[in-house]
């Protein structure tokens, strides 16, 4: 029989959806759980986590499907459920409560809170008997409950004194003019952290970092340093050949469980795709492999082909788990190769993604992963490279169609503006690199949905859509990652509305987001839901702080628009973390990509002429195969707005002959007349 449903049934998060049949009476975040903590004088234990999340789904079973324990978090506790991707408040608020409680954070988050919402105990995942170390979930929420009843005051002193040192978060002043080295400072750091056997940074677990890697490729560039570039291509090519890396379908999961980048943590998350996408584009651009074009142009296929929304938006992850197993669907052994492929180039096949008899993942089975090249694996099976390379081209497109009939892991296919603007801009910037037309159409059909279908009455966004319906307010980083998405659009196709988007959108910015006081953005806008904080995230974490990203967008606006008020906004915004920046100088990688396009000095590549036009496609060619990410790129051509981006203004070129441009600060060269003349006065 089933169970009676909770109130989250009514939401359209998939992970509150997936509580929703719990004996835990769940509420969502919101007035009616809020209001009867208070009416009840109750405390309130919110359990936040997301979709994609094993350990989540681990104390879901364990404990939030348990009626024994069902009921004693109902009696104790008015029990909230939040999906973290949908409120990015709420989670970084509570997840700097758990980490000053206990040292350490993640998902789950089980936090807590008095009516007043101020937070008095917390931690992550809690087992349903004691084992970890840890004590156990019921003993948690019966000690609690019982804790409350007897000193509310007690609790409520240190909820308080804990809230009160996070509201102080997000009013300290950091400003501070930049170190002049700090482009250099920053990139010694990152140095020193950096693995020389298996690239990344740091030991396991081993995350991408693909913002650091295009902050190191940047300097490469800059300084002509060959160690940088080492740094980058190693780490690249080592993450490419992992178990991290889907061999099959392409897209990375979301982060190695080994230094080795063997073993994944196997959900696949779109932001993590969209920031790679990039990463390896630049790498492609400043090396020619084309190795890092084949990464890229797979991991936007694999978008394109599982995460697309009817709607024409983007789904947000995959779950690492299929069959109650985590990373089921994506292992295999030698035997499972065999069937598929036949003896002979099932061996073939296992020797190529090392698969063994023993298994390098859990029950036997085989994470794929290229730790060899193709001619040492041709030099043990004793077999031409050409041959093998042929068999195991046909080899992974018959495997891929076999694994597709296995039970696939859950997709949470809400959209977030966030995301969907990360992956907008590199589906953009692909289709401008590796020339393919799908990926401009889907950023394209992506962009018009966050627009349209995102978008409040007021002219904000709405943060997040499920099934027709788009709600809650906007964060910075719906916003700035847009914004920057719908640039990157512009340079692709030339349209101007997209220009036209993003000085709207950066106007809602200012008004609603600046810190008056101490320069910079918050993260939440002035007129958002009323919590016991109003931060900030200066500093990169899992995503680019959406504050750098903005700055980028900034400076790149100015130099299209002409629009001076951009660039002081900017010269503010930097400064206004510039002591948090020089003393932690790489965890600021996104901030000084944009410190370094100020440093290089932007050149405005304006080209004139119509894009059927041959010469033009030849200019545009000759810009987007060079490596030269302090830059921006117009077309003047018959749609061209002059009041909107007066650099075009003056620029034409003789009847049917397309011109190019190279200026800096408004200030050009002769106009080139043909590829040739163009590059040479970019690599001047």
């Amino acid at each position: 029989m089933p169970r009676r449903q909770n109130r989250l049934a009514h939401e359209t998060s998939p992970y509150l959806l997936q509580h929703a049949s719990n004996p835990v009476d769940w509420y969502p975040w919101g007035p009616e759980a809020l209001a009867r903590a208070r009416a009840e004088d109750k405390p309130i234990f919110l359990s936040i986590g997301y979709s994609a999340c094993h350990w989540c789904h681990v104390m879901e079973h364990e404990s939030f499907e348990d009626e024994a324990i069902a009921a004693l978090m109902n009696e104790h506790f008015v029990n909230i459920k939040v999906d973290r991707e949908e409120r990015p408040d709420l989670d970084d608020i509570y997840m700097k409560a758990v980490q000053t409680l206990t040292g350490s954070g993640g998902w789950p988050m089980s936090v807590f809170l008095t009516p007043e919402l101020e937070p008095f105990f917390g931690g992550t995942y809690f087992p349903p008997t004691r084992r970890y170390g840890r004590p156990s979930f019921p003993e948690i929420v019966e000690g609690l409950g019982t804790a409350w009843k007897r000193d509310r005051a007690g609790l409520a002193q240190r909820g308080k004194a804990l809230a009160e040192m996070i509201r102080k978060e997000g009013t300290t002043a950091t400003a501070s003019d930049l170190d002049a080295r700090l482009l250099s400072t920053a990139f010694d750091a990152l140095a020193q952290n950096f693995d020389e056997r298996w690239g990344g940074f740091g030991g396991a677990p081993k995350f991408p970092h693909a913002t650091d890697l295009r902050m190191v490729l940047r300097h490469a560039r800059r300084t002509g340093d060959s160690r940088a570039l080492r740094m980058a291509t190693l780490t690249l090519d080592k993450m490419a050949a992992g178990g991290m890396y889907d061999q099959l379908g392409g897209g990375f999961h979301r982060y190695s469980t080994d230094e080795k980048w063997l073993i994944p943590h196997f959900e696949k998350m779109l932001y993590d795709n969209a920031l790679l996408v990039p990463a390896y584009l630049e790498g492609y651009l400043a090396t020619g492999d084309e190795n890092y074009a084949r990464i890229a142009r797979e991991c936007c296929a694999w978008a394109l082909r599982e995460m697309s929304t009817p709607e024409g938006g983007f789904a947000s992850s995959q779950d690492a788990d299929s069959e109650g197993e985590e990373g089921r669907f994506f292992a295999w052994t030698p035997n499972e190769l065999a069937q598929v492929l036949g003896a002979k180039h099932g061996a073939w096949a296992a020797e190529w993604y090392g698969v063994t008899h023993e298994g390098n993942f859990e029950h036997g089975r085989s994470a794929l992963w290229r730790p060899d090249s193709p001619q040492d694996v041709a030099a043990r099976l004793h077999v031409g490279v050409v041959e093998l390379e042929s068999a195991m081209r046909d080899a992974r497109a018959k495997l891929l169609a076999v694994r597709e009939q296995r039970v696939r892991p859950h997709t949470d296919d809400k959209v977030l503006a966030s995301w969907n603007g990360m992956l907008i801009s590199a589906l953009a910037q692909a289709h401008q690199v590796l020339g393919d037309a799908r990926f401009l159409e889907a950023a394209q059909r992506a962009a018009r949905y966050v627009l349209v279908g995102m978008r409040a009455a007021d002219g904000g966004l709405l943060a997040t859509a499920r099934a027709g319906r788009a709600k809650l307010n906007a964060y910075l980083d719906d916003y700035a990652f847009t914004i920057q998405g719908l640039i990157d659009l512009y340079e692709a196709d030339f349209d101007p509305h997209w220009i036209r988007e993003a000085l709207a959108l950066e106007g809602v910015v200012e008004a609603r987001f600046r810190d008056e006081l101490n320069g910079g953005y918050f993260t939440t806008s002035h007129d958002h839901e009323t919590l016991i904080a109003r931060l900030k995230a200066p500093h990169d974490g899992a995503l680019p702080a959406g504050q750098s990203v903005h700055a980028l967008n900034l400076l790149r606006l100015a130099e299209l628009t002409g629009r001076g008020q951009l660039a002081q906004s900017v010269e503010r915004t930097i400064r206004s973390v510039g002591a948090l920046a020089n003393r932690y100088p790489a965890a600021f990688s996104q901030l000084l990509v944009a410190v370094d396009f100020l440093a290089v000095g932007p050149r405005e590549i304006v080209i004139a002429g119509e894009l059927a036009d041959s010469t033009t496609r030849d200019f545009l060619r000759s810009v987007r195969s060079t490596f030269l990410p302090q830059r921006v790129v117009a077309l003047a051509d018959a749609r061209a707005d002059l009041e909107l981006m007066p650099l075009l203004d003056g620029k034409s070129a003789p009847a049917g002959h397309a011109r190019a441009f190279v200026c800096r600060n408004y200030a050009c060269q002769e106009p080139a007349r043909d590829a040739r003349e163009l590059l040479e006065q970019l690599e001047d």
